[in-house]
């Protein structure tokens, strides 16, 4: 409109006079000039005449529909109306406002002509109808805008819920928010240090978290050795939230000798509608941090909403074997109460997913007596190796069946052993999931939003170098007088798989576990063969390798050839990139089955799990991966750079690193 009052204003016509003086002046100089000047000038008094009695017929036409809604009295008194209203034409500007409107949204200020989406954007006048009220903000002024709709025009009402708007923000701001904190690695220090050090460090957190907590505008309290409670508000939170959590590197900080610092893990819940529910909440944050490594907070808003901070760290490997003890015997009562036992792992099986399901077969089969097979998909299966080494061993027994096979045996007294993942989206069989009530896991990888419900038992821990060495300790609680050549060697090659050779995620324990299947004949040469390449795949893995790009300390990959051996050669190619001097971490993107799959690996110093969650996948800090359905390799590796930037960021390359 702001054109159409353009075309309606007095200095049109000064312009046009103008014009007439001009030509009159180019009379005497040029007569053609002077011709084509008061063409012109004539034509521009045509012109406003004619946009005048458009503008005059185009108000009036939105005025008269208006006077539709408003009859008689009703339409001069909406001028000193306390509400704002605001008529407006069919092109979105502003024609006619009472004073209320004047005074509250305008600012006294001229706004006709003015678009009215500078007053309601980002609504526009459709939603505002057909959403019978939308919230919209004017300055500081917060307002509710309804609408009526007219032949030639549409009338807003903006209704002043300023007040209400900042009571309802002020008592959200104030909402109670309770976290949670544990002192990660406090046995661990205790064990290590001397008693005066082991005060100090202990004093030092402590004194820490109280000022935290005060900065926070709460206060903490001691609830056992190296367990606390901060009762805090929702703005707090927000705002700790915006800073990525500090706390976490302030007590990182903290020194215990040279090689080892203070961690600590919070679950905080927020927004929560009782205190009930709050502390509810943070107990399942924290868990979820604690099984994911710790070393980080975990935000609970929603019953399966989470934010993750932080979870730089390896993990401090737990010396306790009394959790694995007791997990034992509970395991061991539940498959004494079943009448046939299943176990499947996850989809491509790989050596440890399989190590650990023979494992848990022996325990099964031959230590508790029980019908026992394991489910695997050997059309997908990366361990073939390893099966057909365990089958020679037992050529009368049927140990490996098909999901269908499977299906035929299940009964109200079935257990369902799910090695090497907890989370529902990737087991070998779904179906076969969802039918058995009775389930066990057993995994080692970082604790996922999305995890098997409703366990038995859910032996979960993610400071294991993996599920073969957890099914090794459980074999030594349960009775290992039956387990054999074949069964070490499976075992021994599901923990060097993980381990990557016995460089990564190793620990005491992992080397004991090691020693026991050694002990109980577990030959190294045989274990070896069982990661044999075939010569072509050989060939693949240095291809992917060769072409891989260097951007800065990380490595990237890709090739778009698929071939049946594709997913260990890609997996094989990622170790390899780890050898090369400088890279941190490798990724390679590889297709199969028409999903691009990125295989990610890091010394370390990298998180590689945080990089593949932002892209919906998941696994430890030194290994993981992603599946990507609809996307090109060019495309996945692009996406791969974006979440890369995106986990990086927000508190610089530090926030995937120790």
């Amino acid at each position: 409109m702001k054109k159409k009052v353009w075309a309606s204003s007095p200095l049109l016509y000064v312009i046009s006079g103008v014009m007439f003086i001009m030509a009159g002046a180019s009379w005497f100089w040029n007569r053609t000039i002077f011709y084509v000047e008061f063409i012109a000038a004539a034509a521009s008094v045509v012109f406003i005449l004619v946009a005048t009695r458009r503008f005059r017929s185009y108000v009036g036409e939105a005025l008269k529909s208006t006077q539709t809604i408003f009859y008689g009295d009703e339409y001069r008194v909406m001028q000193d109306f306390a509400i704002p209203i605001v008529v407006v034409g069919k092109a979105g500007d502003i024609v006619w406002f009472n004073n209320s409107f004047w005074n509250t949204v305008c600012g006294k200020n001229e706004c006709r002509g003015e678009n009215i989406s500078k007053f309601i954007y980002p609504q526009t006048i459709q939603k505002i109808i057909e959403q019978n009220g939308v919230d919209v903000a004017v300055n500081k002024r917060r307002f509710t805008v309804y609408g009526i709709e007219t032949a030639e025009s549409s009338v807003l009402y903006f209704i002043d819920n300023t007040y209400y708007k900042n009571l309802e923000a002020a008592y959200r701001e104030t909402h109670p928010a309770i976290a949670l904190v544990t002192f990660d690695n406090r046995e661990e220090i205790a064990r290590c240090c001397s008693n005066s050090e082991d005060t100090r460090i202990a004093s030092q957190v402590e004194e820490a978290l109280i000022q935290w907590s005060q900065h926070m505008g709460g206060f903490l309290k001691k609830m056992s050795s190296g367990r606390y409670i901060i009762f805090t508000d929702e703005r707090h939170v927000r705002q700790e939230m915006e800073r990525r959590f500090p706390i976490l590197d302030t007590i990182r900080s903290i020194h215990a000798g040279e090689h080892l610092t203070a961690t600590i893990s919070i679950g905080i819940s927020r927004n929560a509608l009782t205190l009930k529910d709050a502390d509810a909440w943070a107990r399942s944050a924290l868990d979820m941090a604690l099984g994911r490594g710790g070393d980080q907070v975990v935000v609970k808003q929603g019953d399966d909403t989470y934010e993750f901070f932080g979870g730089l760290s390896k993990g401090v490997e737990k010396h306790d074997k009394v959790r694995t003890r007791v997990f034992a015997a509970t395991i061991s009562d539940d498959i004494k109460q079943s009448d046939t036992v299943l176990i499947m792992g996850h989809k491509y099986a790989d050596l440890d997913c399989m190590g650990a399901s023979v494992g848990m077969w022996n325990v099964a089969s031959k230590m508790l007596k029980r019908p026992a097979y394991i489910v695997v998909d050997r059309s997908r299966c990366l361990a073939m190796p390893l099966i057909s080494m365990v089958q020679a061993k037992y050529p009368q027994e049927k140990i490996f069946i098909t999901e269908q096979e499977a299906e035929a045996k299940v009964t109200p007294k079935t257990t369902l052993i799910v090695t090497d993942t907890h989370s529902p989206d990737f087991v070998e069989s779904v179906s076969l999931l969802n039918q058995i009530s009775r389930v066990i896991v057993i995994d080692h990888h970082r604790l996922m939003v999305r995890k098997i419900e409703n366990a038995l038992v859910f032996y979960h821990e993610p400071y294991a170098s993996s599920a073969s060495e957890m099914v090794t300790e459980l074999i030594q609680y349960i009775g290992d007088k039956f387990i054999t050549e074949a069964e070490s060697q499976a075992l021994l090659a599901g923990i060097t798989l993980d381990t990557k050779n016995f460089v990564l995620k190793t620990g005491v324990r992992t080397f004991e576990a090691a020693a026991y299947l050694r002990r109980n004949n577990a030959d190294t040469v045989q274990v070896k063969r069982l990661f044999s390449d075939s010569i072509e795949a050989y060939k693949e893995k240095y291809r992917i390798v060769s072409n891989a790009q260097v951007y800065g300390d990380l490595a990237i990959a890709a090739t778009e050839n698929e071939f049946p051996d594709i997913r260990i050669s890609a997996a094989q190619a990622a170790d390899e990139l780890l050898s090369i001097q400088g890279v941190n971490a490798s990724f390679v993107i590889f297709p199969t089955d028409n999903v691009i799959n990125i295989s990610a690996r890091s010394l370390g110093e990298v998180n590689v799990q945080l990089i593949m969650e932002a892209m919906g996948g998941g696994g430890h800090l030194t290994m993981a991966g992603t599946q990507l359905e609809n996307v090109t390799v060019k495309e996945a590796a692009e996406m791969l750079l974006s979440a890369i930037k995106k986990v990086t960021e927000p508190s610089g390359t530090a926030a995937t690193r120790n």
